[in-house]
């Protein structure tokens, strides 16, 4: 199972799997398609849209884990 962190970027994580778009959609992050999407790191852009990164990362992970079973 892969695993989320604050590093990477949002355009890494739907890579692993494309069905996280309505998570980062839900935390008001509609930037998916957004060339910087593919440069900047989770924990930037949250603190550009004002998002919790922890959250955002601890709910990515947790539908990851859920996919996994």
């Amino acid at each position: 199972m892969a695993t989320v962190n604050k590093e990477m970027t949002i355009g890494e994580v739907l890579n692993i799997d494309r069905r996280t778009a309505p998570i980062f959609l839900g935390f008001g992050m509609h930037c998916l398609g957004c060339p910087v999407s593919t440069g900047e790191s989770i924990q930037d852009a949250a603190a550009v849209h004002g998002v919790d990164a922890e959250k955002l990362v601890e709910e990515l992970n947790k539908f990851l884990a859920e996919e996994a079973k």
